[in-house]
């Protein structure tokens, strides 16, 4: 089942607690919680392109699973990081902070943090994956 597609953000619960643990400042927190995101997603076997645009902001992933990469975060931060794939999961620990992104059909879900704080995406209508 490959990732490709186009997603936007239908919901993100405890986004702001997810964004402070970040390390995002609360005005980019205010600013953002209501930014419906848009994910495109590129897959090729084990290599990924992944564009994230929220709001102005523009965020390019490049990765292949298993090998080790640099990812981007929303505060601009960079950390070099190992993206695994286990059937339709992708995970990834950024900044100490785990992420597992699952695609089901035509939705893709995203759990980051402790699970508390998560965002679900369904292609379906057009909806944004918050990955990585």
């Amino acid at each position: 089942m490959a990732f490709n597609g186009k997603y936007q953000l239908e919901s993100h619960e405890n986004f702001e607690a997810f964004m402070k643990a970040i390390g995002l400042p609360e005005d980019e927190i205010q600013k953002g919680k209501d930014v419906k995101s848009i994910s495109e997603i590129h897959q090729d076997g084990n290599d990924f392109k992944v564009t994230v645009t929220a709001g102005t902001k523009v965020i390019l992933y490049s990765f292949t699973v298993g090998e080790e990469c640099e990812l981007e975060t929303f505060t601009g931060e960079k950390d070099k990081t190992v993206v695994h794939m286990d059937g339709n999961k992708l995970t990834v620990f950024v900044k100490g902070i785990e992420s597992v992104t699952e695609l089901d059909g035509d939705t893709i879900s995203n759990v980051s943090g402790d699970s508390s704080s998560s965002s679900s995406s369904s292609s379906s209508s057009s909806s944004l994956l918050m990955l990585l």
